[in-house]
């Protein structure tokens, strides 16, 4: 297998120093998943690290638009007044897709502009409904994160808490932190220039979400269709729900928890929406973080700007920031 690359400007600090932590990988979605966790037996903590790459591989072949009979596909071939079944966890991506949608105002938007808005989403009959022709869903920037967060749910039943799980760095979910630490070491890199760190992060109990450009003009504003300018990154922080409030019971009925699915889908609408937009999103909930770095139309590094948005407070759950080395001028 391929030696993971942070595709999302998210990396480990010093995984190697990292005592007692068993790292396992797997190919999934176009990216490489890994399980980071802490576990007296090896044995045990490779077949549960299995169960959750199965289940990645399971959801891959519900929500990728690449496959006629996924559930996406299908959903992608309704002519109007026509249903679709999916399953309930196809059902729940498609909700938290169409909440993250509503909240930026069309900033995230499987449907890339083709209209979101006009599939009926029926959660108790887990159906969809197309009222129009062409609607064409793509799930590439929730459902990694969305993997993420159902594969942490398994690793916790299966008693495993001390647990990173990312899905090629740009989907981050920490649980508990290993021995002796207050979190995972995190660290936030220039896309462009992943040898330059800008942030580093110690987390626990919190998903981060990553979106750049490395890969080229791959974003593009679903309202306008035009290729996103003067962002070169964006990473969101969302604290995983207390397991007293935030966690139903794993039923096919209840939510799952979808911190990492937000995160996924925020970081992407950060490239997007304007620095007053990110602010009152951040005012508006609790927890929620932002970090924004933004380059001049030129490009020029000199002038790259590191902005963070949400407070901050300190506490033993969530992230904190450790110290920061920025290329700003």
């Amino acid at each position: 297998m391929r030696k993971p690359e942070p595709d999302g400007g998210f990396d480990i600090e010093g995984p190697g120093g990292l005592r007692d932590v068993r790292r396992f990988s797997h190919e999934a979605m176009a990216t490489i998943f890994e399980v980071l966790a802490v576990h007296p037996d090896a044995g045990y903590a490779a077949q549960a690290a299995q169960a959750a790459f199965d289940l990645a591989d399971r959801l891959e072949r519900d929500l990728s638009r690449f496959l006629p009979n996924s559930d996406i596909g299908r959903i992608n071939q309704l002519p109007p007044g026509a249903s679709a079944r999916v399953s309930p966890t196809t059902m729940e991506c498609l909700v938290i897709a169409r909440h993250v949608f509503d909240l930026t105002g069309g900033a995230f938007d499987v449907s890339i502009g083709t209209g979101l808005p006009s599939l009926d989403l029926d959660p108790d009959g887990f159906t969809v409904r197309a009222t129009r022709s062409g609607v064409q869903v793509d799930l590439g920037g929730i459902g990694k994160g969305y993997a993420v967060d159902l594969m942490a749910e398994l690793l916790e039943e299966w008693g495993l808490d001390r647990v990173l799980v990312h899905g090629g760095f740009s989907s981050v979910l920490g649980l508990e932190a290993p021995a002796g630490l207050d979190g995972w070491p995190l660290t936030l890199s220039d896309p462009c220039a992943p040898a330059t760190v800008l942030v580093r992060l110690s987390g626990r109990q919190v998903a981060l979400g990553a979106s750049g450009v490395r890969k080229g003009d791959h974003i593009v504003d679903p309202r306008t269709g035009v290729p996103v300018r003067g962002r070169r990154a964006a990473w969101a922080v969302v604290p995983r729900p207390d397991a007293a409030t935030g966690r139903r019971a794993r039923t096919d009925e209840g939510p799952r928890l979808a911190a990492a699915a937000v995160a996924d889908a925020l970081a992407t609408s950060f490239m997007l929406l304007e620095p007053r937009q990110i602010r009152a999103l951040c005012e508006a909930s609790p927890g929620l973080e932002a970090w924004v770095f933004t380059e001049s139309k030129a490009g020029r590094t000199a002038q790259a700007r590191l902005v963070r948005f949400g407070a901050r407070r300190s506490a033993p759950r969530g992230v904190s920031r450790r110290r920061r080395r920025s290329t700003a001028g």
